[in-house]
């Protein structure tokens, strides 16, 4: 970053834009009326002509409060907090932005970007809203990049831009194994799975994971979607589930991270009752639902980066 923007740090939100943080330039548009003023200046004056001459002034008069006018539409504006829900690495994060501003006045053609992305919002007594989508790519905590706020209103002559640097990250959740085996087997499940299967009717089917036994597939139904599709059974959901980081012994440190997650999406599609072990940390309780996912992605999204050195760090 460079050193002569403010602020030069992350900053607690609310933020305010005063006047020291508020830059001012002239827009290409502005640099070429400034040339035009300084021909029609020269030509007004080598020919003595008062009224080119007034209408030259009048122009750089009119470019002057444009400039005033373009500081006034951020100053006293504040970014007053952000926010997004987790997504998976690799998928955009939706960043939404509150505004609010130190008075009632309207301000238009506001402009807002972060990470590349930008968008317009207009911002009135009762504030506005922006969204931006920001690419994220590894799991953990993604710390907010600094957010620009500019505008070149009313005239588009000069352009006028501060920063605000949330103290603020967001949480990415680990990517899901595309191609992951079935969901373990509950401890002492597996005979009683097998005496009450005897109806062998499926309770809906999914498509083929490596691991999966070619007993489940269900053939007709593969024929004719022209897909691989396996049979999942009722009775196979009645037990309570265990994701324990042992049963993914011998993959590579992230490929394990990886899986559990796709597990517990898993398990939370299928309305199973689940818990999560992890090393080093207390287990997670059977439940299910939104908030008990939350905290099974959050608990994997925030393991250490660097595997500890009995771990395989790369496949």
């Amino acid at each position: 970053m460079r050193s002569w923007m403010r602020p030069r740090a992350p900053e607690t939100l609310p933020a305010q834009l005063t006047r020291h943080r508020i830059y001012v330039l002239p827009t290409a548009s502005g640099l070429f009326f400034g040339l035009l003023l300084g021909a029609m200046l020269l030509g007004a004056l080598n020919f003595n002509n008062n009224p080119a001459l007034l209408l030259a002034l009048l122009l750089a008069g009119a470019a002057q409060a444009s400039l005033i006018a373009a500081h006034m539409q951020l100053s006293g504006l504040r970014v007053e907090a952000v926010a997004a829900e987790p997504v998976a690495a690799g998928e955009d994060l939706h960043l939404r932005i509150a505004l609010g501003a130190a008075d009632a006045r309207q301000r238009r053609g506001l402009r807002v970007s972060a990470g590349g992305q930008a968008t317009h919002v207009a911002l009135d007594a009762s504030g506005a809203s922006a969204e931006l989508r920001l690419a994220t790519t590894h799991r953990g905590l993604l710390p907010l990049p600094r957010l620009e706020l500019s505008s070149v209103q009313p005239l588009g002559l000069a352009r006028a831009w501060g920063y605000a640097w949330p103290a603020q990250s967001l949480l990415v959740y680990p990517a899901p194994e595309t191609q992951a085996p079935a969901l373990p087997i509950p401890a002492g499940g597996q005979d009683h799975a097998q005496v009450t299967r005897a109806g062998d009717e499926p309770h809906h089917l999914r498509g083929y994971r490596p691991g999966d036994p070619p007993r489940t597939v269900a053939w007709k139904a593969s024929a004719r979607h022209d897909s691989l599709l396996v049979r999942d059974y009722e009775q196979q959901r009645g037990g309570e589930l265990l994701l324990d980081w042992q049963q993914t012994a011998g993959l590579p440190y992230e490929q394990r991270i990886r899986r559990l997650a796709r597990w517990v999406d898993d398990a939370e599609r299928d309305g199973r009752l689940y818990g999560l072990q992890l090393p080093a940390q207390p287990p997670i309780a059977s439940d299910r639902g939104p908030p008990h996912r939350h905290r099974c992605l959050r608990a994997l999204a925030l393991l250490p980066h660097d595997p500890p050195a009995s771990e395989p760090a790369h496949g």
